[in-house]
């Protein structure tokens, strides 16, 4: 039996246990004669996770000292390590250590820039640090640290500092001398008030003061003019000031805390984030709605909101809305209407007109539910002479609504009257059209959502696509057999629904969509899938495809890389493979099937 030759590993192991703790000696052996030659060649010097308790003396000294082997001059080698050519310390990280102390000879180091002092064990700061009359970025997050000398305030070239995971209870009025900040890091400490000076640092972009004991805000916090992100939450905040001298800030975290009601926004024409959870909230007003027309994302879930306003769709742009566990009972009308919504969460309320499956099903679902309900509710309140809706009705509600009037044509005038009312939806399903109303194309500036289904039209005219805003077009239940390429135009439309039509193919037109998300094309007589390049897979952002009750002999396995779709159908179709069992098995395992069958090519 041979004997297996010993392989020596290359894997270089430390011996030093998990609790070892180093004496200053091998603390000062840390920094050896390489580090310190290539501190001085390059400015830098890191000295980060070596287990140091104290800083090596030299480290201090290091702009002064001179290596024994650099005091001969040898003008025949390269001068790049020469002493008359080093660079003076600039950088300095002494992070994920357990130094406890800094010694006063910090002062040393006047060329100082970067400072990383993080994950230590630090109690206090000594006083010359004062003294580094360059520094502009010091770190100091992770320590112990209770308080802060009062030579600290003098670091007035400071861009960037983060004291953040301390202890600090305090900070003197002298912090406003830090002017020069741009980013400041606060969270994580004992902090109860912030003194009136901070309202001098009106360069900070960035302002972290989340995770403290903060029970107000100092008045002159509006005078940050520069912030764009500003996080206060987790404290015990009952009020948030007018806020509308913050004309550039973009995002407010102001989770978990005890605010009572919506603080004052008007002027902040930059806010696209506002972040309110776990609040004492009741109202969302309609003066709110007013000032945050271009808002993105608004998070007031477990707050104790009892009524939504009338003008919600006034947030045009919005696209997350977390209510979930508020005390909501009804939901405005309007609401259908905010059709940039990617995401709405109402679970928690007290909705009982709402199904659970509705609230459970996901945006969706709950979009199309209350667009229905809009239809529902402006027909029966709509009692107007020659049953058309007047200007103010369409106003208050920014919709055209005459479903089912048994309609073979809709008066010009009453597209010119939407146009002043700047009507968003146009609802003119289960009539009796033969044709797209050719008075459509007078709200190609407000447009959004157009709903066309279960009439008798057989084409649509190429100025559909003057409607450049349109996001919702339903043409289900006609007899199109085809779509104008014009309406490849339509580059924010996303989700088109052609069911129940004469499609023998999906329209050429339908793959320069580039944003569409769902295409809904069930009971036509299309026979095949094109997932060319030029075709499907053009369509990154599609989500939803249901190719229900068609023709199709054939389903291309290359399908199976399209990974974004979360739903596809393929249900009462004439192909063999994939079979029924499959189908039943849901999305997941069609695509899993399909990639399975792609051929793969010969190396």
């Amino acid at each position: 039996m041979s004997r297996l030759t010993p392989t020596k590993s290359r894997v270089k192991v430390c011996n030093k246990s998990v609790f070892y703790l180093q004496d200053k000696k091998a603390d000062e052996n840390e920094l050896s004669i390489g580090l310190i030659k290539s501190a001085k060649r390059t400015g830098q010097l890191t000295l980060c996770n070596r287990g140091l308790g104290t800083v090596p003396e030299n480290v201090w000294k290091i702009n002064e000292l001179v290596l024994e082997e650099t005091k001969e001059v040898d003008f025949a080698r390269s001068d790049q390590n020469n002493w008359w050519n080093s660079e003076p310390l600039k950088m300095l990280d002494l992070s994920s250590n357990v130094i406890k102390s800094l010694s006063p000879n910090i002062k040393l180091l006047q060329e100082l820039v970067t400072l990383k002092l993080h994950d230590n064990t630090l109690t206090s700061l000594p006083a010359e640090i004062g003294e580094l009359n360059s520094l502009s970025n010091l770190s100091l997050e992770h320590n112990k640290l209770e308080t802060l000398p009062k030579e600290f305030y003098k670091l007035i070239e400071l861009r960037w500092l983060s004291i953040s995971h301390n202890t600090l209870r305090k900070i003197e009025p002298d912090f406003g001398d830090l002017v020069m900040l741009t980013f400041l890091d606060l969270s994580h400490n004992k902090l109860t008030v912030l003194p009136p000076g901070m309202g001098y640092l009106v360069r900070l972009v960035e302002l972290n003061l989340s995770h403290n004991e903060l029970a107000e805000l100092p008045p002159d916090i509006v005078n940050l003019r520069d912030l764009r992100k500003f996080n206060v939450n987790n404290n015990n905040l009952k009020r948030l000031p007018p806020l509308g001298e913050l004309r550039k800030m973009e995002i407010l975290d102001a989770n978990h805390n005890n605010i009572e009601q919506l603080p004052d926004f008007y002027g902040c024409t930059a806010l696209k984030e506002i972040y309110l959870a776990n609040n004492y909230i009741k109202e969302i007003t309609e003066e709110f709605c007013d000032q945050m027309q271009q808002l993105n994302v608004l998070n007031i879930r477990d707050n104790q909101v009892e009524l939504l306003p009338e003008n919600i769709s006034l947030l045009k742009t919005l696209k997350r809305f977390d209510l979930s566990n508020n005390n909501l009972n009804k939901l405005p009308r309007n609401l259908g209407l905010m059709s940039q919504l990617q995401s709405i969460s109402m679970e928690g309320n007290k909705l009982s007109f709402v199904r659970q499956d509705i609230l459970k099903g996901g945006t969706d679902r709950m979009m199309r539910y209350l667009r229905d309900r809009i239809t529902e509710d402006v027909v029966s309140e709509t009692r107007l002479e020659n049953n058309w809706p007047d200007k103010f009705t369409m106003k208050k509600s920014q919709a055209l609504m005459v479903p089912a009037k048994e309609l073979t044509s809709v008066p010009e005038d009453i597209f010119h009257t939407a146009a002043e009312a700047e009507v968003h939806i146009v609802d003119v399903s289960k009539n009796k059209l033969t044709a797209v109303p050719q008075g459509v194309q007078h709200l190609r500036e407000t447009l959004t959502q157009l709903l066309l289904s279960s009439n008798s039209i057989d084409s649509v005219p190429p100025e559909i696509a003057h409607c450049k805003h349109l996001q919702y077009i339903d043409l289900g239940k006609n007899n199109l057999a085809d779509l104008p390429i014009e309406m490849g135009d339509l580059k924010n439309l996303r989700e088109l629904a052609i069911s129940n039509n004469k499609f023998t193919k999906i329209p050429r037109c339908v793959y320069e969509l580039d944003n569409l998300e769902i295409l809904l094309a069930a009971e036509n007589q299309i026979s095949e899938i094109n997932v060319s390049s030029d075709a499907l897979a053009k369509l990154k952002k599609l989500a939803v495809l249901d190719l229900t009750n068609n023709s199709i002999l054939t389903v291309p396995p290359e399908l199976g890389n399209f990974k974004h779709l979360r739903s596809l159908e393929l249900m009462g179709n004439c192909f063999r493979q994939p079979r029924h069992a499959v189908l039943a098995k849901g999305t997941a395992s069609i695509l899993s099937y399909l990639r399975d069958r792609i051929p793969t090519k010969n190396m």
